[in-house]
């Protein structure tokens, strides 16, 4: 590859070009963040669905665990002496049902 003179300096006037744009972009974005800082006037209204998400995940994240239960009902499960009566899961999962659409 033969390289001349007028070669030599091009590419840096590119490389400038470039840190003017991501200059100007950073600008812009801390102008747009100055945008999004809040008043404090501002009020945030949550769904009933995003309510009883809310209400579901704490429930879920309570830590207060039964250990004897889980190691009796895991002694029943290993020996197959576990029995589970499927009408009387289905009579409740209706009434769960039902309750929760009044």
């Amino acid at each position: 590859m033969k390289v001349n003179h007028s070669q030599i300096g091009k590419g840096l006037a590119d490389v400038g070009a470039s840190k003017a744009k991501v200059s100007s972009a950073k600008g812009n974005q801390s102008q747009a963040l100055e945008g999004l800082k809040s008043s404090g006037s501002e009020k945030v209204s949550l769904s009933e669905k995003a309510q009883a998400f809310q209400k579901a995940k704490s429930i879920a994240s309570d830590s207060s665990i039964n250990e004897a239960k889980v190691a009796r009902l895991q002694k029943m499960i290993d020996e197959g002496s576990y029995n589970v009566n499927a009408a009387a899961v289905a009579d409740r999962l209706v009434d769960e049902h039902l309750s929760m659409t009044d």
